[in-house]
């Protein structure tokens, strides 16, 4: 996004605890909200999917959408070696301050780093994909990108629970080529306004078709409370 929206919310609440929130707007729904506190929360107050992801995590870690950099401070705390990645030039600088030394400002499809052990995607971080046609792309990127017996670590929800229901059970959606879960969203703050962009959720058996297409194994770690899921791919042997 060529206006730093979430960047400049971060930046607003470390550096004056700024209250405002972040207003979403997307084809799903009129208008939503992004409490910026939530963004700098602490490992105790994390879901209980983040929790496990984080403690799932091994060796050198990059960690993709790191936002406020709060996934990456507790992992720095226990120990691991840490890469944090964001688009945000803001939120980029705000994790410098809190701390973080290997700190990555670059967009996750041009990034041209090294290899990994984990790549981590939290906050349904696989959303980047933005359309379910470039999942292709992803799977590609993210082998690029890991270590023999690396993995991904990803949380995503599965959103058809937001469509209405006929009387026989099914669900009603679109019968256009579009995903369901393939959502567009703009994002507000203060009187900045951010450009279009696309957004995935993607449910398990989807991605887990997907990533057996791709010679990735899909392991479910734990099913969440509200069609949510954190899942665990690895390369086939």
């Amino acid at each position: 996004m060529r206006t730093d929206v979430f960047g400049k919310a971060i930046a607003d609440f470390y550096n004056n605890s700024h209250e405002e929130n972040i207003k979403t707007f997307s084809s799903l729904q009129e208008e939503d909200i992004l409490p910026v506190a939530y963004l700098f929360r602490d490992y105790r107050t994390m879901p209980i999917l983040e929790k496990l992801a984080l403690k799932a995590c091994m060796g050198h870690v990059l960690d993709i959408g790191c936002g406020a950099g709060s996934h990456s401070l507790y992992l720095a705390s226990k120990g691991h070696s840490i890469t944090a990645l964001d688009a945000s030039p803001g939120a980029i600088e705000i994790c410098k301050k809190r701390g973080l030394e290997d700190v990555v400002q670059s967009d996750f499809w041009t990034y041209k780093g090294g290899k990994f052990d984990t790549l981590l995607l939290l906050m349904n971080g696989i959303g980047l994909v933005g359309k379910l046609s470039k999942l292709n792309d992803f799977f590609r990127k993210i082998r690029e990108h890991l270590n023999p017996g690396g993995q991904v670590l990803f949380d995503s929800s599965d959103i058809i629970y937001m469509f209405e229901k006929t009387e026989d059970g099914r669900y009603l959606v679109a019968s256009d080529d579009a995903y369901y879960g393939e959502v567009n969203y703009i994002m507000h703050y203060k009187d900045m306004k951010s450009d279009p962009f696309n957004w995935l959720y993607v449910d398990f058996n989807t991605i887990s078709e997907a990533a057996q297409f791709h010679g990735f194994q899909c392991d479910l770690v734990r099913k969440g409370s509200h069609y949510d899921y954190l899942a665990k791919l690895t390369l086939g042997v």
